[in-house]
């Protein structure tokens, strides 16, 4: 725990095509920090679209984030277009050198992943994307939410605010945490038991497969050309 008197800059990464509750789950929870400054940062300040398109802006460019604490980085189909930026990644890895915690998102770890921070490191994903995990180096852990030193993954979607909740406890301890949590009313009670490839019905998984196969023979593609360039795989 992070004593209370020394504030905490806090920022998210978003880019163009991330899934938006990869963003604002954890904002509810890492918005509310006590004694801390939260912004979002983009690789520029106009006007972004998520997956479904929602309309999002960050406030302000990565070249003007300082020193975070605290780095969130989203997930989203996005997140394939920027494995090979080196802008995104040489930012991303110049501010796990001194931030406090590393919390990636959904497929958010896949950018991690490719700014090689993830090489012999505890770390979850989508279930759809969790098998690449290895290819950047990872021990693919299959639980909601992974901790392994300063890095906190979290898995699919709705797992950002099970992570955030477990930084917030970090950060500021765990009444803290439970005060958000109440404040959110975060006490999920799904209609369905699907939300797991093991919990939801064969059909449903086939399908949910089915859609999500052309991003992950993508995504298959991207990683191994990353865990060639890191040295992680041979190379083709």
């Amino acid at each position: 725990m992070i004593p209370a008197d020394r504030h905490l800059t806090i920022g998210s990464f978003i880019f163009e095509e991330l899934d938006q509750i990869d963003l604002t789950g954890p904002f509810e929870v890492l918005s509310r920090i006590p004694n801390a400054t939260y912004r979002i940062y983009a690789k520029t300040t106009g006007t972004l679209r998520d997956i479904s398109g929602l309309k999002l802006a960050a406030d302000a460019p990565i070249g003007d984030a300082p020193q975070l604490d605290v780095l969130h980085i989203a997930g989203g189909y996005g997140q394939e277009a920027l494995m090979h930026d080196e802008e995104v990644l040489g930012w991303i890895r110049g501010q796990a050198e001194g931030a406090l915690c590393v919390f990636s998102v959904c497929t958010g770890a896949l950018l991690c992943g490719a700014a090689g921070l993830l090489r012999g490191r505890r770390a979850t994903t989508h279930w759809s994307a969790h098998h690449l995990l290895p290819l950047f180096g990872a021990i693919p852990v299959d639980e909601r939410v992974v901790v392994d030193g300063n890095l906190v993954c979290a898995a699919g979607v709705t797992a950002g605010i099970d992570g955030a909740l477990r930084v917030a406890a970090d950060l500021r301890g765990e009444e803290a945490a439970q005060l958000i949590q109440l404040y959110m009313a975060y006490a999920p009670e799904p209609p369905f038991n699907a939300g797991t490839p093991e919990s939801a019905p064969a059909a449903v998984l086939e399908r949910a497969r089915a859609f999500a196969a052309d991003i992950t023979r993508r995504r298959e593609a991207t990683a191994r050309t990353v865990g060639a360039r890191l040295g992680i795989l041979p190379a083709a």
